[in-house]
């Protein structure tokens, strides 16, 4: 029975019992199958919606305004014109979270009731993956996936092998081995496995894909299993009939689910800004509404004495200061454009369909195109000032091809065939040269030392194919296969080699993984009755270990020139070590490897520890070369990205000579360009090169020459330490490329959190493999590439791309559009708004600050959520600030729009001309309507027809009848003012912004004409619409009126 221990943190399952598969003994031990990945459920919607809603402030304060309106008396403009607009748009957001729930429940059900076959009293079962338990025995066929993590027991195929996909879960389309132990791959029927007990003792659940312990004792002997036998949830069964699995993880414990989390929470620079901003108005919010009521203190202290007619005004506990605050302020509340956030996520919405969408970002030969993963930072790529890149698979193809090979002081292969082509090689086995002996051992190692798997080909020719998760490995074994050592058969314990056209039996007797720590890997093989160690890795790692005579040196001086050699055309190298071991040593040593292999806990350090002792006194080889060549069009990208101002870094686990050309290559740095070299191993060595630079980079800066940092692993290690890491932040920031090499995966995300603590700017960082998510999460900005490593970088991302070339559009179209046009969608808000609600200023002046309002009700609250709705949304989707095509030839302009950004003096000329227009609209309009308009029948419009006619000129469509001259004159300015903000008039703006015109007036004919009808709602209303526009006044008004406003904008702005 399943249980989790207490005394200590693994975990215990004992496997076997015939038993019922409801039985109560499985109750609630493990965490059920059952899935959910939901964010709501009956229960907790409302309190989390609310909870997620109230984060925001803008939401908390008009909950406020809203809840203040229900005092008796307070609010000029009604009770509810805040509420009912707030209610519309909470239900908006929460329609759509519900909508994207939904269809998170419906993907979970379907998932949740995929069927499995499971082991219940000796018979296999079909259920569904939620029945799923820990310690169950389950049957997998041929392409299913698997519903848990499972032990792999036995399979259809020999010495229990099967071959899985793993592509749902690193996007890697390569087939990987798996191999259930030796004592467990006979239990090939249903009636040996219902038999089958043992305890297992594994790991508590965690995050690491890659990384797996545990114990299973059979019959008293413990063996150790580990991820070569863990089989995980989501993964697929390929190229094998069946294969029979114990239940180790379920549901949410399971290694998938458990890596599911969301990314981190990025916020743009422009919503922090927005929130700045808010607050800012909410402070002249409060000054205005003091101002107004000391105002209304002042006049009635000097005119209610004198107008006996208003001394019942004197004793009104609704006179008092902080009662005229109130009223001031509720009625000043839309300062604050209650629709912004709606607004920008609409926009912004569609503005991820337009990147989605974009065909020139469509790459033919993978079949993919950009996706936005987030729409929340599409104003982020057009602010990017640091851009960090990977190079294998990003800059670089990540198709490797095996080039040249070092063996002793000879240097085979060339560097213009596209792959190793060098007879010379051959003829020196042939004749028996003095390398000939290591010729052979080079080529035994590139096909015995890794974890390809072979395949024969569908179509029954002898052709192989070679799976492989590196293209590093798949490169060599196919480069050791075209010199006639051909690897073919992989079994449990050993692999057959063609050698010259014989088959060699090598036994492989351990394997010791490569981790970038080890920088290595190492396979212990039994050859021809010798043991031997065959090492390859690092040139670092594998010189640091080799047998020191004069001899060994000889052949590192020959294999170094040789791999400086290599590096200079880029090409990824590679050194071979071996070592002859008796069998007593080997005897002595693989108990204590094997004691390192049970471990559970501190697994990594004990398998390191065995490994140092017998990796030592090795003899050097050979040096391979492997070209991984440049993606298209990759210079250009960088020169354009450059010229937009953008400064570039590569971050790569290359050696530096390869880095350096790299970087050459592609077009990082120049041949003038003077390289900073920091190559320290101690602190104080590192800081004083630090320190060097630094004064050296100010006389560059002087003589406007270009330079660049270049800094390895061990000296960045250093470089983010202590007070170098000031120095080091100072000196990369100066310069106008940076080359990091040796770099782990940590250092990576380091330098991006550095920069974005140091610089300040917005941070983008572009990888391909799993190797760059940490890096990619600690940017502002995350570009994944979905290339030859898999698609973890690009699920971890926030924009994914099939090529590196495509960043150059995704940056300077789609990111200064889309920042240029949001930040007009957030500075026009504040404008309408402003524009609108400043007029109610001016007329408190003339309504002895009494805080009666200028317009009808209703008009102020629909104001934003409908009259003054499609003007902000067609101006963030359909401006164009600058033809592509000009953008993508001139990348400077990309510069350009960050300098026109979301300034406080850009801000500020918003503002300051919503002020002068709507003074202008308030008194233009009073000018009109000073000696009122008598109509044919005698009567005149009053305050209603003032403020109506005010509303049109500024709002943009159908708005409620607050003063019927002014509201609809505001209407029309602010709907022109869109049409002027506008660099391309394109249908969809016209057709809103004097569509929203006409739909106002449609508005007020509707609403005078029938809403005071309707339970009294609007009743001041009735009869408005034709007493205004049966004025010739108004219609001249409607003409003259907004066309002088917006005359300021060409007098001030242009």
């Amino acid at each position: 029975m399943p249980t989790e221990a207490s005394r200590d943190n693994n975990r215990h399952i004992h496997l076997g019992e015939l038993r019922t598969h409801d039985h109560p003994h499985h109750a609630h031990r493990f965490c059920s199958n059952r899935i959910s990945t939901c964010k709501y459920n009956g229960f907790s919607f409302l309190p989390r919606f609310l909870y997620e809603q109230f984060r925001r402030y803008n939401n908390i304060f008009f909950l406020a305004i809203a809840l203040l309106q229900q005092i008796p008396d307070v609010s000029p403009t009604g009770r509810y014109t805040t509420a009912v607009p707030f209610l519309i748009i909470l239900s908006v957001s929460a329609l759509k979270e519900i909508f994207e729930d939904v269809k998170r429940r419906r993907s979970d059900n379907k998932v949740n009731a995929f069927p499995v076959e499971i082991l219940v009293d000796g018979q296999w079962v079909e259920k569904q993956w939620k029945d799923v338990k820990v310690g169950d025995f389950i049957r997998i066929d041929n392409d299913s996936l698997f519903p848990a993590d499972l032990l792999l027991l036995s399979s259809s195929e020999q010495q229990g092998m099967a071959y899985i996909e793993t592509s749902n879960l690193d996007g890697e389309t390569n087939l990987k081995i798996k191999q259930a132990l030796d004592i467990t791959a006979s239990m090939t029927s249903s009636d040996q496995l219902s038999h089958f007990q043992s305890d297992i003792t594994c790991e508590s659940p965690s995050r690491h894909v890659n990384e797996f312990n545990g114990n299973i004792e059979i019959n008293g002997e413990t063996r150790h299993f580990g991820i070569d036998q863990l089989l995980l949830r989501g993964a697929r069964l390929k190229n094998t009939a069946w294969i029979f699995g114990a239940v180790i993880y379920t549901g949410h414990d399971s290694k998938l689910l458990m890596n599911s989390k969301r990314a981190p929470l990025k916020s743009g620079t422009i919503d922090v800004q927005t929130n700045y901003r808010i607050i800012f108005l909410f402070f002249v919010l409060v000054a205005l509404a003091l101002i107004s009521a000391a105002g209304s203190e002042v006049w009635r202290r000097h005119n209610i004495p004198q107008a006996w007619y208003l001394s019942f005004l004197e004793h009104d506990p609704k006179g008092s200061f902080l009662w005229g605050v109130l009223t001031f302020f509720i009625l000043y509340n839309n300062l604050i454009p209650i629709s912004l956030q709606v607004t920008l996520e609409i926009v912004r919405f569609f503005q991820a369909i337009y990147i989605n969408n974009d065909i020139e970002m469509y790459d033919v030969n993978s079949d993919s195109c950009a996706i936005a993963r987030t729409s929340n930072l599409n104003e982020e790529l057009g602010q990017v000032k640091y851009i960090m890149s990977d190079k294998t698979g990003t800059l670089t193809r990540n198709v490797m091809k095996f080039k040249r090979v070092s063996i002793g002081s000879k240097n085979y292969g060339n560097n213009e065939d596209d792959e190793f082509n060098d007879p010379k090689l051959m003829e020196d086995v042939e004749r028996g040269d003095e390398h000939s002996e290591s010729i052979v051992e080079v080529l035994k190692m590139m096909a015995v030392c890794h974890t390809v798997v072979p395949e024969k080909k569908e179509d029954g020719s002898d052709e192989l194919i070679y799976q492989s998760s590196s293209p590093d490995e798949a490169a060599l074994v196919r480069g050791a296969a075209s010199q006639k050592v051909t690897f073919h058969t992989r079994q449990p314990q050993k692999v057959i080699v063609k050698v010259f056209g014989e088959d060699e039996t090598i036994e492989i007797l351990d394997v010791i993984d490569f981790t970038s720590d080890r920088k290595r890997m190492s396979v212990i093989v039994r050859d021809q009755d010798e043991i031997k160690l065959y090492t390859k890795g690092a040139d670092t790692v594998i010189f640091e270990r080799l047998r020191e005579t004069s001899e060994s040196q000889q052949m590192i001086d020959y294999c170094t020139e040789h791999l400086e050699d290599y590096a200079s055309f880029g090409y990824r190298t590679l050194c071979f070590a071996v070592r002859k071991l008796s069998n007593e040593e080997y005897g002595q040593w693989a108990p204590e490897y094997k004691k390192a292999v049970l471990a559970i806990e501190n697994r990594a350090k004990l398998l390191a520890e065995a490994a140092e002792k017998l990796e030592r006194d090795m003899v050097l080889v050979g040096a391979t070369a492997i070209e991984d060549k440049l993606q298209e069009w990759v210079p250009e990208t960088i020169q354009a990205l450059m010229a937009a101002d953008i400064r570039v870094w590569m971050l790569t686990g290359d050696k530096r000579e390869t880095a350096i050309n790299i970087a050459h290559s592609c077009a990082l740095v120049h041949q003038n360009t003077e390289l900073l070299i920091v190559d320290k191993t101690t602190y104080e060595e590192t800081y004083q090169k630090l320190e060097q630079f630094s004064t050296r980079s100010q006389e560059l800066e002087k003589q406007e020459k270009e330079f660049a940092l270049v800094i390895d692993g061990k000296s960045l290690l250093h470089a983010l330490t202590g007070e170098s890491r000031k120095h080091f932040g100072d000196l990369a920031l100066r310069c106008h490329a940076v080359v990091c090499c040796r770099m782990s995966p940590m250092q990576k995300a380091e330098v991006v959190e550095m920069v974005r603590k140091l610089a300040r700017h917005v941070v983008l960082a572009i990888g391909d493999g799993a190797n760059d998510v940490a890096m990619i999460q600690a940017a502002n900005v995350g570009v994944g590439i979905s290339g030859e490593e898999g698609l973890q970088a690009a699920s971890a991302s926030d924009y994914a791309i099939p090529r590196f070339h495509f960043l150059r559009r995704l940056l300077l179209v789609h990111g200064a559009w889309n920042h240029d046009r949001s930040v007009k969608v957030i500075l026009y808000s504040f404008y309408k708004n402003i524009c609108l609600y400043i007029i109610e200023l001016w007329f408190a002046i003339f309504s002895a600050w009494s805080g009666q309002t200028i317009f009808e009700r209703w008009t102020i609250g629909m104001f934003n959520v409908i009259f003054t709705a499609w003007p902000p949304v067609v101006l963030g989707l359909f401006d164009h600030p600058v033809p592509a095509d000009q953008i993508m030839k001139y990348p400077a302009l990309y510069a350009s729009f960050q300098n026109r950004a979301f300034s406080i003096g850009n801000f500020s000329l918003w503002i300051g001309m919503a002020i002068i227009h709507s003074l202008s609209l308030f008194f233009l309009t009073y000018a009109t309507m000073e000696h009122q308009v008598v109509w044919d029948n005698g009567l005149t419009g009053g305050w209603l027809m003032l403020g109506n006619c005010a509303y049109t000129v500024i709002a943009p469509p159908p708005f409620s009848l607050i003063s019927s001259f002014h509201f609809q004159f505001v209407v029309a300015t602010v709907c022109l003012k869109a049409l002027l903000e506008c660099d391309s008039w394109t249908w969809p703006v016209v057709v809103a912004c004097l569509g929203s015109i006409g739909l106002w007036i449609i508005f007020v004919i509707v609403y005078a004409q029938v809403f005071p009808h309707v339970g009294g709602i609007g009743a001041d209303m009735a009869g408005m619409a034709y007493i205004m526009m049966s004025s010739w006044t108004f219609w001249l008004a409607l003409l003259f009126i907004p066309l002088a406003t917006l005359m300021w904008d060409l007098v001030i702005k242009r």
